[in-house]
């Protein structure tokens, strides 16, 4: 039985062997053919390559197959409009540096550190949770920033996209809004800081203030304004803790740690006095 066995397996490998061998005859004499005839594709000796690249005289060239062409931006038209492929990526492009954007040049970090300071004050750890005051953060700097937006789009996308201006013109009329916003919201020691440490000259004026000085000192002014208003907010809430470990000492509660009876006296006069308005009230006002 084991001989039958044997025999079988010999004859489906010789089998195998034999078929192997067919398939590469087979192709070897197609790769030949074709060698022969002067190209491996194809029933003629035509390239697929219509055109060779630049060749072509009229845009109607260009609609023509041609594998050897490949993506270009343009203005299409020429009456200066954005090319759609250009349009995306300068979209794209966008939206990769948005959050850079949003964060140094916008009013988008001393409300965040703000509402961080509100949460850290009631102590109420995680609530309300990082994904709400992020989201909040970004609609209160939409609404500060809609008036710098708006001259952005009128001053400087729109006519560079009509042709009006050039894209060296745009830049520049595009980054004045938010110097103008950015100017009254920094301190003047923070400026004189960087001019000093970037050996430059400074007549007081915002244009004599370059981009890479107005920037870092608007951060740097943004966390001290946003640090003193949650040392503000703190207050109350201090007072509240005081109020409470005083009375267990007095009552002999060692053991019982005061910021679990104090939370919920904090959250109660919160909301009693409204503090969500108050303090987005207030910090939204200290940008007018």
């Amino acid at each position: 039985m084991s001989r039958m066995k044997f025999a079988g397996k010999k004859i489906i490998t010789i089998i195998c062997l034999l078929v192997t061998v067919g398939i590469l005859w087979f192709h070897g004499t197609i790769v030949a053919d074709a060698a022969q005839r002067g190209h491996l594709t194809g029933e003629t000796g035509t390239s697929t390559v219509i055109d060779p690249p630049g060749t072509y005289q009229t845009p109607e060239d260009l609609n023509r197959l041609n594998t050897a062409n490949t993506v270009s931006i343009t203005y299409s038209g020429d009456n200066g409009q954005l090319n759609g492929s250009l349009r995306i990526l300068i979209t794209l492009t966008l939206i990769a540096l948005a959050p850079t954007i949003i964060i140094m040049m916008t009013s988008f970090t001393r409300i965040i550190i703000v509402l961080h300071f509100t949460r850290a004050a009631l102590n109420t750890q995680t609530a309300p949770p990082n994904q709400i005051l992020i989201g909040l953060a970004l609609i209160l700097t939409f609404f500060i920033m809609e008036p710098t937006i708006e001259r952005i789009n009128t001053e400087a996308i729109q006519p560079f996209e009509n042709g009006e201006i050039t894209q060296e013109e745009a830049l520049e009329k595009g980054m004045a809004p938010l110097r103008e916003f950015m100017y009254p919201q920094t301190q003047l020691k923070d400026v004189e800081l960087f001019m000093d440490i970037a050996g430059l000259e400074w007549d007081g004026t915002l244009e004599a203030i370059p981009n890479s000085v107005l920037i870092p000192s608007f951060m740097i002014s943004e966390l001290r304004t946003a640090f003193w208003i949650g040392f503000m907010i703190y207050i109350p809430f201090i007072v509240i803790d005081m109020v409470v470990a005083s009375t267990l000492m007095s009552m002999g509660m060692m053991m019982l740690p005061p910021t679990t009876i104090s939370m919920p006296f904090k959250i109660l006069l919160f909301v009693l006095a409204d503090g969500w308005s108050l303090i987005i009230m207030q910090v939204v006002k200290t940008f007018y």
